[in-house]
C-alpha cells in the first residue's frame, strides 16, 4: 500500500525546471512504489489526476568513506506530466 512517505522530494535541477515549462514534474520516490501508486497517490493527497507517467529506477552510487566502501540508497524517479494549468506547488506540497 502506497502512503504519503513513499515520496521522498520534487527534484529541481536544471532539467527539471526546463520540464515545468512542459507542466512535467519530476518525483524522487521510494523503489517500492510503482505509477499506479503514485497517480493514486496524486489523486488522493492533491486532487490531480495525471495525464503520463514515465519512470526510471536509479541505483545508487558506490562511495568510499574513510577507506570503506558503501553505496547510497536505490530510488525511483519519476517523470508526471500534469494537466495544463495544474502545478503540484499550487496545491500545496
Amino acid at each position: 500500500m502506497a502512503d504519503l512517505t513513499d515520496i521522498k522530494s520534487i527534484l529541481y535541477t536544471e532539467k527539471s525546471l526546463n520540464l515545468q515549462e512542459k507542466n512535467v514534474v519530476v518525483i524522487q520516490t521510494s523503489t517500492r512504489l510503482g505509477k499506479n501508486g503514485l497517480k493514486s497517490l496524486l489523486k488522493e493527497y492533491f486532487g490531480i489526476s495525471p495525464l503520463k507517467i514515465n519512470s526510471v529506477r536509479m541505483s545508487g552510487k558506490v562511495k568510499r568513506f574513510r577507506g570503506k566502501i558503501g553505496s547510497r540508497a536505490d530510488y525511483k524517479k519519476f517523470y508526471v506530466k500534469l494537466p495544463e494549468g495544474t502545478s503540484l506547488e499550487s496545491v500545496g506540497a
